[in-house]
């Protein structure tokens, strides 16, 4: 077996272990304390921790660019989209704790991108810049014309490209386990997992779909410089498919943006460690970054 047979072996069963594992949590290394912010006061102290049942909430359908869109949605207050990873649906990708966490004071809205679980599909070439029209065109199927949004792996990488071609559709901006190119040096083994995907034909379409998509894409590099949304990035150090570099790369292309590493987590590391990832989510979400006017 080659080294780079076997690399991809390796990643797979990482990915896997991340996509199957249950509700369980990990240790925080802990963002710095934020000086001269105010937090809301209700944005603090979560316990018990909640959670909602996902298989246990109704799918809903909306009609969004040629496609038939499911989503479920959860809690209420300010809206944020939710956006999936490689492969993987609304049913098997989310801690039932960090999007109860989530929904205790936000609308939590998750949903199939087109092709894959209950959503739809049709003969569209699959881009990134497709699945960030369809995430714009959910929200205004919901009735929004803007919306918080969280992305991870993949996810963030349609958060991306959602926020630079439709920047009014995005109030807050969260990105876990982040890159801005699945072809730089650090997501080696990423991408061998999505090349070998692409190639094999007994993978679901959808899936494959979205392997095209990641190999097509040119990334966001160049244009993060332009981003003036407020954004966070999250990555476990642990991480091998998106490495913490990268994340590092990110942010200090987009002006103001936090960084949160997240000691001994792997990739989408919100599965492993609801609470901690669940509540500096929030601590994003509901501060005000804003500097009060000055006064004479």
């Amino acid at each position: 077996m080659n080294k780079t047979m076997m690399n991809i072996l390796v990643v797979a069963a990482t990915l896997c272990f991340v996509l199957a594992a249950g509700c369980t949590t990990g240790i925080q290394n802990g963002p710095a304390s934020q000086s001269g912010q105010e937090y809301e006061n209700f944005c603090q102290g979560i316990a018990p921790v909640p959670s909602v049942s996902i298989n246990g909430t109704p799918i809903q359908h909306a009609e969004v660019n040629g496609v038939r869109l499911a989503y479920r949605e959860f809690g209420s207050g300010e809206p944020i989209l939710m956006l999936n990873g490689f492969g993987a649906t609304m049913d098997s990708f989310y801690n039932e704790s960090f999007l109860g966490i989530l929904a205790t004071h936000y609308h939590v809205y998750i949903y199939d991108h087109r092709g894959m679980g209950y959503s739809s599909d049709n003969d569209a070439l699959p881009t990134m810049a497709l699945y960030a029209d369809d995430a714009a065109g959910l929200m205004s199927a919901l009735g929004y014309d803007s919306m918080n949004v969280y992305g991870a792996s993949m996810g963030s990488s349609i958060g991306q490209q959602l926020v630079i071609d439709h920047p009014g559709r995005v109030r807050k901006l969260i990105l876990e386990s982040a890159t801005y190119s699945v072809r730089i040096p650090e997501t080696r083994l990423l991408f061998d997992l999505i090349q070998a995907t692409a190639l094999n034909a007994s993978e679901p379409a959808g899936v494959r779909r979205e392997a095209e998509a990641n190999l097509a894409w040119n990334g966001t590099w160049d244009d993060l410089s332009g981003i003036d949304k407020d954004v966070m990035l999250v990555v476990g150090t642990d991480d091998i498919l998106t490495p913490q570099s990268a994340a590092v790369q990110i942010a200090g292309q987009i002006d103001g943006s936090w960084l949160v590493r997240f000691k001994d987590e792997p990739h989408v590391g919100s599965r492993f460690a609801p609470v901690e990832y669940g509540e500096i989510a929030l601590d994003f979400l509901c501060m005000n970054e804003s500097p009060p006017y000055a006064t004479v």
